[in-house]
C-alpha cells in the first residue's frame, strides 16, 4: 500500500540532499581569504560615492504588477484558445469579454503614466 509513496520519498530526499551537497561543496572548496578591499561596497564595479543606500521607486513596482497580471492572463487564455474550435458562442464572447476588460486596464495604466520608465 505505501509502495507508491516510496519512490515520491525518494524524490523528495534526492531533491533536498542534492542541492544542500552543492552548497556545502562550494563551502568547503572555495577559497577564503577575506580583506578589506574585498569588502568594500561598490556598484557594477565602481565605488560609491556618498550615500550609499537607494530607494527603490515605486514605479518598478507597479510595472512588476502590470506585467504579473498580463502574465496570469496568458495563463487562463491558453486552456480557452487551445479549446477554440470547440467552444460555444457564449464562451467565445466571456473569453473576448476577459481580454476586453483587461485592455481597458492597459488602457488606463497607459493614461496615468505608469508604464513610462522614467
Amino acid at each position: 500500500m505505501l509502495e507508491p509513496w516510496i519512490f515520491i520519498a525518494l524524490l523528495l530526499g534526492a531533491g533536498m540532499l542534492l542541492p544542500g551537497v552543492a552548497i556545502a561543496a562550494n563551502w568547503v572548496l572555495s577559497p577564503k581569504k577575506p580583506n578589506s578591499l574585498k569588502n568594500t561596497i561598490y556598484e557594477c564595479g565602481i565605488e560609491t560615492v556618498g550615500e550609499t543606500y537607494v530607494q527603490l521607486k515605486g514605479a518598478y513596482y507597479i510595472y512588476a504588477l502590470i506585467f504579473v497580471v498580463f502574465d496570469i492572463e496568458a495563463v487562463f487564455l491558453f486552456p480557452w484558445a487551445v479549446a477554440y474550435d470547440q467552444l460555444q458562442l457564449y464562451m467565445v464572447l466571456e473569453g473576448v469579454l476577459f481580454i476586453l476588460i483587461l485592455a481597458a486596464g492597459l488602457i488606463y495604466a497607459w493614461r496615468k503614466g505608469v508604464l513610462e520608465w522614467v
